[in-house]
């Protein structure tokens, strides 16, 4: 009975651990996550700033695993190349030593005063960071008392038999103890927290020290697992590499150091006879030769990665931007060319959309459903790709006129996003209701409907043209089309009332349903944003745009 209260009460102090770090993580993300982001963005020019950037985000966040998954976001978007981002995580795998060795000290004194303090912060703070300062101080608290709770629990280890059979296994086997870190640390997501515990158990004595670094080296490897584990391999390939690549390093670091441990251990105790000192000392003498070890050697390193994680070229994937070429970043003329070729292709994809949205709308084919909403999640990729290209352009090299570009090419791949969502989710709604309720147009319904999808059509065609062209006076006729389709939905709701009265009660056909003025209201819909992303820009940026508004009916 003893033993199982004892080996609660240890549990629980683990929880509090984990929980303490959780508080900590989320509190600094809340209070600082946007500038630490800014701050990764502004420091990813060239490796030696990114692992110091890395570094620093690292120690606030406590969490390396945060940090890849940013810098793994930001490579995966185009961002950033890989070296940098690669020195990004050799950065953050030392700024996760640096908490460490904060509370390898005796600093559990001032865990209740952490606790007042952010207790007080958070209650009584106006500012929202203030409160997620305090959230980050109670639970820094926190962590110190688990940490002092946890000694206490393992110092009478005589009297835990079931924990020394278990540590005892683990401190027979260098191999064991460095998977058992690794597993305990995917599972944990955190290696603070398992660095942490094996400082106390070896502090307390139960685990030689030579066990604790095999479990310190697992706990390095664990932290490694879970970009590589919990990302898609369907992601962009630069993503993939940069939690490959740490991964890599932390491996072949772990290959070398494990061997040696024999020979490391009594040196690090006779320069440091603290054992839970000792245990810190060797996670950050660790890490500091990766990155020692690592850094000059990226350049070539990402080169080997590049060719285990070949970019996936699919030919038959629409979504795939064609046009958006690297070399072009230099140029941003020619750059800027290459996004509006990419914005036409958008406006290709919805094309199409429109013309299967008729199929859909007055034949019979359900397929078709699904299928334009499958081109709309085409559109949104090639939206995405399309900003994030622009936005690696250098905003020193840009003219009045470029950024002036890049605002209209912006304010035209957005809307046609818009116009994109509104055939998946509206239009297409109606389709299927139409089909499930087995209702059919009339000839003079079909009419109508084709009718608003044709000069839908034709008004994107225009759209397409004025974007190209940038002429005003191309722009002035589609804003004309504002009006136009005003006029031509009050004309339907006037039918649909006539229809209404004309078909009586019971089933009649499907414009005499509600179904139909829905429908003409979200074509409206796509065609005011065909206004917006193309004629508006133009005319907004030649001084015209209040006149265009006056003049229409």
């Amino acid at each position: 009975m003893d033993t199982t209260l004892t080996l609660l009460d240890l549990c629980g102090a683990v929880a509090l651990l984990l929980w303490g770090i959780h508080m900590v993580q989320t509190g600094v993300q809340r209070a600082l996550g946007p500038h630490l982001r800014r701050l990764l963005g502004v420091a990813l020019g060239n490796r030696v700033k990114a692992l110091a950037a890395g570094l620093g985000v690292t120690a606030l966040l406590q969490s390396s695993t945060a940090t890849g998954l940013m810098v793994a976001s930001f490579a995966g978007a185009g961002l950033v190349a890989v070296v940098p981002a690669l020195a990004v995580m050799l950065g953050a795998n030392i700024g996760t030593t640096l908490i460490v060795q904060v509370l390898s000290f005796d600093v559990a004194r001032v865990a209740p005063v952490l606790v007042l303090v952010g207790v007080i912060l958070f209650r009584r703070g106006a500012d929202p960071r203030t409160r997620d300062i305090g959230r980050a101080a109670i639970g820094l608290g926190l962590m110190l008392m688990a940490l002092a709770r946890l000694v206490e629990v393992i110092t009478p280890y005589e009297d835990v038999p079931a924990l020394r059979v278990l540590l005892g296994a683990v401190a027979t086997d260098r191999l064991i103890a460095l998977m058992l870190g690794a597993v305990l640390t995917w599972a944990a997501h955190s290696s603070v927290a398992i660095v942490l515990l094996v400082m106390s158990f070896t502090q307390a004595g139960v685990l030689p020290l030579e066990a604790g670094m095999a479990l310190v080296l697992g706990a390095n490897l664990g932290s490694a697992l879970n970009p590589v584990l919990e990302g898609s391999r369907e992601g962009e390939a630069a993503g993939r590499r940069v939690a490959l690549g740490n991964l890599v390093t932390r491996a072949l670091g772990c290959a070398v150091a494990l061997p040696c441990l024999g020979l490391i251990g009594p040196l690090l105790v006779t320069w440091q006879p603290d054992l839970s000192r000792a245990v810190a000392d060797f996670h950050t003498a660790f890490n500091l030769a990766l990155a020692l070890v690592f850094l000059p050697l990226l350049g070539p390193f990402s080169g080997l990665l590049r060719r285990l994680v070949p970019e996936k070229i699919d030919a038959h994937d629409p979504g795939r931007p064609i046009h958006l070429d690297e070399a072009a970043l230099e140029t941003p003329p020619v750059a800027l060319g290459a996004a509006g070729r990419e914005a036409l292709r958008m406006a290709d994809v919805l094309a199409e959309m429109m013309s299967g949205a008729g199929e859909a709308l007055t034949g019979g084919d359900r397929t078709r459903v699904a299928q334009i909403r499958r081109m709309d999640d085409t559109l949104d990729r090639l939206n995405a790709a399309i900003k994030a290209y622009l936005v690696r352009l250098d905003p020193e090299s840009l003219s009045e006129d470029d950024e002036r570009r890049i605002a209209t090419l912006l304010a035209f791949t957005t809307n046609l996003e818009h116009a994109g969502d509104i055939l998946s989710r509206n239009v297409m709604t109606h389709a299927a209701k139409r089909l499930k309720r087995g209702l059919t147009f009339s000839a003079e319904g079909k009419a109508e409907v084709g009718a608003l999808l044709a000069r839908l059509s034709a008004n994107l065609s225009a759209a397409g043209a004025a974007f190209l062209t940038e002429d005003p006076r191309a722009a002035r006729r589609l804003a004309d089309e504002k009006a136009v389709f005003r006029d031509l939905e009050a004309r339907a709701t006037e039918a649909h009332f006539r229809r209404l009265r004309e078909a009586g009660p019971g089933p009649g056909p499907a414009e005499a349903t509600a179904l139909y003025p829905d429908l003409v209201r979200d074509l409206k819909r796509v065609n005011d944003h065909l206004v917006a992303g193309a004629a508006y820009p133009i005319l907004e940026s030649r001084g015209a745009l209040r006149s265009s508004r006056l003049e229409a009916p």
